[in-house]
């Protein structure tokens, strides 16, 4: 083979020099666009900041909810969690049978545990079913994942119901019973944060505690309901039917309620933040802008009005995220302690029949279901931070108390005890509905509260019954429920302290939402002093579309008051800068007149040292004469 030429070798060399230089100008010029990209992300950061400091509540900014379509979502809402807490009020209440029928070879506190880890394990599914649903629901509607949830929770109470037993299958019987009851949790793992999103993205500001409350009085009057229908079926069959064959028909039941809770949800509409978002969206999907402004706008709209995944919520969230899991972990430990474990706590432990201990329970349960609202009522009036730091404290004093009544035996006794384990629950759960939600911006909202809520939820409120059974196991103290009360409920105070004010506000990223017309325009015309709004800290989360606008004359008034602002307080700088530059100059002054006495003080010293030693050295010379 020969070998290549002097002059190929040159052009090689010359063309390896081109490519070098060719590389060596794309990448400075990719240098060069992406220095002036972020240099025109940081102006237009400038100017969106001017615009939301000058941005001021215009009448067509204000929701005006109609009645009508409040009033469907807060019926669509209500009967989704109704009936979730149907399945968990006949669970619970059944919960000492279901042992018997799945795990009939064991020791009956075996059986109970069985029974309610079964029902902890329902909460294992709940955060990946917010994670995954709350995702869908911020991106495809909460109407279309609410009726999803709706159908795979009913459809699963009911299999519950038609499941073969443990003499007919064996070991597969509660293997099939575990399946379904991690369907369940998966659903209604977007259950509950998507209806939570929904009435309080619907609800007028002022009363959004109220109208979001009643989504927990869906789940007492569900939840009683259910208990209700298996009380009233264990006092007109006997113990014998009911472990054969009657503990399937309330399960059974589900079905035909959840074709009807689904008829009521498919007649709502999506909420308005949601429609108003999404129109946004769709409006910039259609338009075409210049490449380079598009990629400016892009950068600015990032991590603020696009829908997160999990991993943008924990970093851009971590804070909301922890107060929330830890109000609903105090939360949910009373609550859970109070509906799903009672009644297996006043048979196994107080030893009251079934029947006795099921029925103890209704009556408070249909209280607690009003006094639900009514705590939601009061946020509205006096602050949700204050009703939930009444709830936290109601809870640690009033734990051992109401164990104690109980514990006492008569019936009187533990219907009081009861009652004082409801005052926590229903200032704890009268608030979270309108609380939680208020922490997160309506592109995040539902995901945001999937992953918060459920993981709380799995982790202490679907084990409250599991881990007070077992302490009481443990250690024979029929107290100890009460201690594990006391403890999240202490954490739950701390969560509060962090809680921003949420109460008759808008909810973040959103516009004022009010009942009237009438009212909007009053929101308006008295909004520079209206306590309830701070128009700054609106827009500061708002979106940008809604910021980028051309200002009316009260925003270009208020944009020159910005103006002379920052001039003043230049002019204020350069007055402060003069007064320092006069007295560093006196100073210097000063400084060189110290040094000049200084100077006249070391020649005279040096002057009359000469004198002295002239002196010295005549009387040595006359002392030598001599």
């Amino acid at each position: 083979m020969s070998q290549p030429s002097r002059s190929e070798n040159n052009i090689n060399n010359k063309n390896s020099s081109q490519s070098k230089a060719e590389r060596a100008a794309a990448k400075n010029a990719e240098r060069a666009r992406i220095a002036q990209q972020k240099a025109a992300i940081r102006a237009e950061r400038r100017r969106l900041a001017l615009l939301r400091r000058r941005r001021r509540l215009r009448l067509d900014d204000v929701t005006v909810v109609q009645e009508s379509a409040l009033r469907k979502a807060i019926v669509g809402s209500v009967v989704g969690n109704l009936m979730e807490w149907y399945d968990v009020g006949v669970y619970g209440y059944v919960a000492v049978i279901l042992g018997k029928v799945f795990l009939p070879d064991v020791e009956g506190h075996i059986q109970n545990l069985f029974s309610l880890g079964v029902f902890a394990v329902t909460f294992i599914a709940r955060p990946l079913g917010g994670i995954i649903l709350g995702q869908l629901g911020d991106r495809l509607g909460r109407k279309e994942v609410l009726a999803f949830t709706l159908l795979m929770m009913a459809g699963a109470t009911f299999l519950i119901g038609v499941l073969p037993t443990y003499a007919a299958v064996g070991v597969i019987a509660p293997i099939l019973l575990i399946l379904l009851k991690l369907i369940q949790g998966f659903s209604t793992g977007g259950e509950y944060a998507g209806a939570t999103t929904f009435i309080t993205e619907y609800a007028p500001d002022k009363k959004r505690g109220f109208y979001a409350s009643l989504l927990d009085w869906g789940s007492y009057i569900g939840f009683a309901v259910g208990a209700a229908f298996v009380s009233v079926l264990q006092l007109n069959v006997s113990d014998a039917f009911m472990e054969s064959w009657g503990w399937r028909i309330p399960f059974m039941v589900a079905l035909p309620l959840g074709v009807i809770a689904l008829l009521f949800r498919s007649r709502i509409e999506d909420t308005p933040a949601f429609v108003e978002a999404q129109a946004n969206e769709d409006d910039e999907s259609k338009s075409d802008p210049v490449p380079a402004v598009g990629e400016v706008e892009d950068a600015i709209r990032l991590g603020e009005e696009e829908p997160q995944g999990l991993k943008g919520l924990v970093r851009n969230y971590w804070r909301e995220l922890l107060t929330a899991f830890v109000l609903v972990a105090a939360a949910n430990t009373t609550a859970y302690a109070l509906t799903s474990y009672m009644p297996t706590y006043l048979s196994t432990t107080l030893d009251y029949d079934p029947v006795h201990g099921n029925l103890l329970t209704l009556p408070v349960l249909v209280l607690l279901a009003f006094m639900v609202p009514l705590s939601g009522w009061i946020s509205d009036h006096v602050g949700r931070r204050t009703v939930l730091f009444a709830g936290s404290i109601s809870a640690m004093v009033l734990a051992v108390p109401s164990f104690l009544l109980m514990a006492h035996g008569a019936i009187w006794s533990t219907l009081l005890g009861l009652f004082l384990l409801a005052i926590p629950v229903a200032l704890y759960v009268g608030n979270l509905a309108s609380s939680l939600p208020a922490l997160f911006p309506t592109s995040s909202r539902y995901g945001g509260m999937g992953i918060a809520y459920n993981a709380a939820v799995a982790i202490f409120g679907g084990t409250a019954g599991f881990i007070m059974e077992a302490l009481v196991t443990a250690t024979g103290i029929a107290l100890a429920p009460a201690f594990w009360v006391i403890a999240t409920s202490a954490a739950g105070f701390v969560a509060v302290i962090f809680l921003k004010e949420s109460a008759r506000q808008p909810l973040p990223g959103s516009m004022p939402s009010v009942a009237t017309e009438e009212e909007a325009v009053a929101l308006v015309e008295t909004q520079e002093e209206n306590p309830d709004i701070n128009v700054t800290e609106i827009f500061e989360q708002a979106p940008v579309h809604l910021v980028d606008q051309q200002p009316t004359v009260a925003e270009a008034k208020a944009e020159v008051q910005v103006a002379l602002e920052a001039e003043a307080e230049a002019w204020e700088a350069v007055r402060k800068a003069k007064l320092v530059t006069a007295a560093a100059r006196q100073a210097v002054v000063e400084a060189r007149k110290a040094e000049a006495e200084a100077e006249s003080e070391s020649e005279a010293a040096s002057q009359d040292q000469t004198g002295s030693q002239s002196q010295v050295a005549d009387k040595q010379t006359e002392a030598n004469d001599n």
